[in-house]
């Protein structure tokens, strides 16, 4: 019996939202140092839960138990894993947070794995993102170990995201999922960062509506869509690609060159995605589960 292949719909979808998440980020590192974290979060989640409810709609009555705890999952995932990971860019290099953030993924997909294939596109994704983050030229004494503990918070609240947005996907109906999760989320970082809010210009405001749709709405909408076909250990060894779309962005944006190093650890990050886009899977990861 012959494997079907992953579908090349929900792969594009992935690609396109990590390429969105690219340019919210850009824009987001310019406006946590006028705000702080909490603000830039808290900014950034109240337009994405204004737009994504008047664009989904979602009803609030007629779910199942079962239904509002994973929304409930979803969201507290969401907003946690934004907060921790842009509260740790205060204490570390991005390259470094990144790198210790894609471990909860990484290590999802890992736990996931039924083949050798799949296991040798985890080990090339792992060393592949250490070359392109530069992690291994940091030395330790100069790590902020705090920013670690969130960087790694956001690594496990990460992989919680990719579980629940998959389940949620599945339970709820177009965008209503998702809708509802980011209420939740936006209610969990309002207390980080409504003390802010005095200090949110016209320019902050502005700037966080880009990040809500750069950065939440277009993407979490995307992989939304994508979890519906994919597994959660492909779609986690696919987001290998964010710190090489970082890298790119870097070089096209900001002029930075990469290092031999980098230029490796991309080869090994697009070796990984393709034995993951070339991988049969068993049958629909959507008939699958509750």
């Amino acid at each position: 019996m012959v494997a079907k292949r992953t579908p090349a719909r929900p792969l594009l979808l992935v690609l396109t939202a990590i390429i969105s998440v690219q340019f919210g980020g850009a824009l987001a590192a310019t406006l946590v140092p006028q705000i702080g974290a909490g603000g830039s979060v808290t900014l950034r989640l109240l337009f994405a839960t204004g737009i994504l409810w008047a664009i989904a709609r979602p009803r609030v009555r007629g779910h199942s138990r079962a239904a509002w705890l994973t929304v409930l999952a979803f969201g507290c995932a969401l907003g946690l894993m934004n907060l921790a990971f842009y509260a740790s860019l205060a204490h570390l290099h991005i390259g470094v947070a990144v790198t210790v953030e894609f471990l909860g993924p990484l290590t999802l997909a890992t736990v996931l794995s039924r083949r050798p294939r799949d296991l040798a596109a985890v080990g090339a994704a792992a060393v592949g993102v250490l070359l392109i983050s530069q992690a291994l030229n940091t030395p330790l004494a100069h790590l902020e170990w705090t920013g670690l503990g969130l960087a790694a918070l956001a690594g496990a609240c990460w992989a919680a995201y990719i579980l629940a947005s998959g389940r949620a996907g599945r339970e709820f109906p177009q965008l209503e999922g998702l809708a509802l999760a980011m209420a939740v989320a936006f209610v969990v970082t309002l207390p980080f960062g409504v003390s802010s809010a005095p200090s949110w210009s016209t320019e902050s405001v502005a700037k966080g509506l880009g990040i809500a749709v750069l950065s939440s709405v277009l993407p979490y909408s995307l992989e939304l869509a994508a979890l519906r076909h994919l597994s959660p250990g492909v779609f986690g060894i696919l987001l290998s690609l964010e710190p090489a779309a970082a890298a790119l962005a870097g070089l096209v944006v900001l002029g930075q060159r990469l290092t031999p190093l980098q230029l490796t650890g991309m080869g090994l990050v697009v070796l990984a995605s393709t034995l993951v886009m070339g991988a049969g899977q068993p049958k629909d990861p959507a008939a699958s589960g509750g």
